[in-house]
């Protein structure tokens, strides 16, 4: 099939081989990985399949993957460097998380000078300590990691990592909940946690407020011009114009940007709030059940698992985030401004009206622009099947998600399908 394919125009990979044994095999894969530097691209590993289209039918597929191939991967590039410090940043939830910083080193053809150390439990676990010679490679060839310390190595008056015990931002105490592997900082208006919530609050996939970059909004923050994220919607142009780098262009375009904020819908706006456990899925199936922010908040725990597919840590969640005065006067300032706050009215007669989908595998178009146009037409996209699912739109290399639809019974689309009956067109998105 290759050689069809080379022999009609299309590239192949000239690196491809025909093996005639199991030795043959990985004989050629670990001459591969000795040549991976000499190639113009990047690659992480190779692929053995069996070489007959019929065979290949026969031996068939578990939910997850092919019988009839496996993948031989690589060792992760790596390199040895300095550990300089432990640097904690603190996060939207304040959770805390080390960071190495690290004497600048080249993996895998990329300088890494800082590297994730996970979490705290990780760090006594290695025994990392600042000084230190580590081994560092990049998890799957991106995400640089610290796989251990060089003990060999370490010098005499290294000590060991203290874990914090009060905010390395606002000096607030920090704690651990239950059996939690995270460490949070009590604050709640801990600088930090403002600065990574009004990001959440204006990234695309919740309020989508353009114009409104990090920079930006570090500067609102260290200003004082923002305390909370419903102060977005009380600034003024002059606010504005005292920042760096902003004329009245571009100050116009950021107002106008929060303005147009104001009308998105109200699965957005419960993403955008940033509870705990609350993903994209999680706030659109919150949006299906209740018709407004202020029934949401008045919903109880009983009700709210008892939405399917809606789990008790996240109802738990939901509560928990209504259930404080600070919010509730959050809700009373997004409203005031002209937020939204209330799900759109939906025509009976839309073909989609109250259909739940679920997408599984890779579209050609983004999957954000998939899930906007089920909701333009009344239906509602959740991430799980179950019983009261429609239908499940098959992208290329879907998950279990099908296996589990076939045994509901639940209608499978394929993309094109999928688009004619949201009646757009699939070249709109070309792009």
């Amino acid at each position: 099939m290759l050689e069809s394919l080379h022999d009609a125009g299309f590239k192949i990979n000239p690196r491809s081989k025909k093996v005639n044994s199991i030795e043959e095999a990985i004989a050629y894969c670990e001459l591969l990985e000795q040549q991976r530097d000499q190639l113009d691209y990047d690659i992480d590993g190779a692929v053995l399949k069996v070489n007959s289209l019929e065979k290949q039918k026969r031996l068939g597929s578990t939910i997850k993957s092919p019988r009839w191939a496996i993948s031989y991967k690589f060792a992760a590039k790596q390199a040895t460097t300095r550990l300089h410090a432990i640097d904690v940043q603190v996060g939207r939830t304040g959770s805390l998380t080390p960071v190495a910083i690290l004497e600048p080193v080249t993996v895998g053809g990329v300088t890494v000078s800082r590297a994730t150390l996970h979490n705290f439990d990780e760090i006594q676990r290695k025994d990392l300590r600042v000084g230190d010679i580590v081994l560092v490679e990049r998890s799957g060839d991106v995400i640089p990691q610290v796989v251990k310390s060089l003990l060999e190595k370490r010098v005499t008056n290294t000590q060991p990592f203290e874990m914090p015990s009060f905010c390395p931002v606002c000096g607030s105490p920090v704690k651990k909940k239950g059996d939690e592997v995270a460490i949070r900082c009590i604050n709640k208006m801990c600088p930090a946690r403002l600065k990574w919530r009004v990001r959440y609050y204006a990234s695309r996939n919740a309020m989508d407020i353009d114009h409104l970059g990090t920079q930006t909004i570090d500067k609102l923050c260290e200003e004082g011009y923002i305390d909370t994220i419903a102060d977005l919607y009380y600034l003024t142009k002059q606010d504005i114009l005292t920042l760096e780098g902003f004329k009245d262009k571009s100050a116009d375009n950021l107002l106008l940007s929060i303005e147009k904020s104001k009308q998105r819908d109200l699965s957005h706006l419960i993403y955008g709030l940033g509870i705990r456990h609350v993903g994209k899925y999680a706030a659109q199936l919150l949006a299906e059940h209740y018709p407004s922010l202020d029934a949401l908040s008045n919903a109880t725990l009983p009700d709210l698992v008892n939405i399917e597919g809606l789990g008790e840590k996240t109802a738990e969640a939901i509560v928990t985030f209504f259930g404080t005065e600070e919010n509730q006067e959050l809700l009373r300032k997004l409203k005031d401004a002209g937020v939204n706050t209330k799900k759109k009215e939906m025509s009976t007669n839309n073909a989609l009206s109250g259909k739940r989908f679920v997408f599984t595998g890779s579209l050609t178009m983004p999957r954000a622009k998939a899930s906007d146009l089920v909701k333009e037409h009344g239906g509602v996209v959740v991430s799980s099947v179950g019983k009261s699912t429609d239908y499940v739109v098959v992208g290329a290399n879907p998950g279990s998600k099908v296996e589990k639809a076939k045994e509901y019974g639940i209608p499978l689309l394929k993309e094109q399908e999928f688009l004619y009956i949201t009646k757009k067109k699939h070249e709109s998105y070309k792009r």
